[in-house]
């Protein structure tokens, strides 16, 4: 297994971290391993916001503004934790619009909006695991194998960066600062992850995969100057906050909805005083204001990938 990991590594060392990169085609989606009542739960909310998608024509929107459209679709959606960790053993794409954390929540706004111009109507569930796939999955594969999700942001915007489907921007605001923590988050608290728990053979490959995370090239706003640097925030863009806990460098994520001259914060919050659903919240720099534990902010810019061979197909059947 430690071989399957090798190439992971091997790319850490030898790509560059900042440069603009061309794309890379997008792979096809993985077959299916898990029943897709397993996997994908909020159909109904699924053909809604696609429904509305096409009557409003968001696939003529900048990435950015179908992913704030599809976001504020899902104001007001409960929060839950751990909600991809579905099996054992199987690792699946998966997908909830019924209830998600602050990082599916990002997921799930990015991986409609990318549908609707990566190929043309009618869409499925499974058209929209895929968009996640591509997301989530080093490389944007999933093998079936749990090490083969990211599961640290740092590495899902490098690795989404160096195919060429977004671009961390963080190190180019001013005021941007290099940060350096040691990461062993999951390895520590492996009894918190059922597939973990289930198969204690995997913390060693996955303290390897922390230990190459840690060291990699990352960049905060901090909060100090992240009002200075609102004016260079978009709609869409992800925000990661950055903690003061030393074991790993981010807590928290969402996105930056632009509301008159301000850049708001949009999550899935856990806070009961807000409710422990997905809300607009205040500008980020008000957010990370309120909490000593926040200190700065790491910016990725997504981008559309490659469109689908399906358009061609789509013009010839009209």
């Amino acid at each position: 297994m430690k071989l399957r990991f090798i190439g992971f590594f091997v790319a850490f060392a030898a790509l560059g971290f900042n440069a603009a990169r061309a794309q890379v085609p997008v792979p096809p989606p993985s077959s299916p391993r898990l029943p897709l009542s397993t996997v994908f739960q909020g159909e109904a909310k699924f053909q809604a916001i696609i429904a509305k998608a096409e009557r409003e024509n968001w696939r003529s929107l900048p990435l950015g503004e179908r992913v704030v459209r599809v976001a504020r679709e899902l104001v007001g959606t409960p929060y839950v934790n751990y909600s991809l960790e579905v099996d054992d053993r199987i690792e699946s794409p998966v997908a909830n619009l019924r209830a998600m954390d602050c990082w599916t929540y990002y997921e799930n706004s990015l991986a409609i909006a990318r549908m609707l111009r990566y190929q043309p109507a009618p869409y499925k569930p499974t058209d929209m695991l895929h968009m996640v796939e591509i997301e989530r999955y080093r490389n944007g594969i999933c093998t079936g194998n749990y090490l083969s999700r990211m599961h640290h942001l740092e590495e899902v915007f490098y690795d989404n960066q160096r195919r060429g489907y977004a671009m961390n921007i963080t190190s180019r605001i001013p005021g941007a600062e290099r940060m350096h923590r040691e990461i062993h988050e999951m390895t520590v608290q492996w009894k918190d992850y059922r597939y973990l728990r289930s198969n204690p053979a995997l913390i060693e490959p996955m303290g390897k995969i922390e230990a190459a995370v840690s060291n990699l090239p990352v960049y905060q706003v901090p909060k100090s100057k992240v009002r200075a640097a609102e004016k260079y925030l978009q709609n869409g863009d992800i925000c990661a906050i950055t903690s003061n806990d030393l074991t790993g460098y981010t807590s928290h994520v969402g996105m930056i909805v632009r509301v008159q001259d301000r850049a708001y914060f949009t999550h899935a919050t856990s806070d009961h005083d807000k409710g422990r659903m997905v809300i607009i919240d205040r500008p980020i720099t008000d957010y990370l204001d309120a909490a000593a534990k926040h200190t700065g902010i790491i910016i990725c810019r997504p981008n559309d990938v490659p469109q689908s061979p399906l358009w061609q197909n789509n013009v010839v059947r009209q």
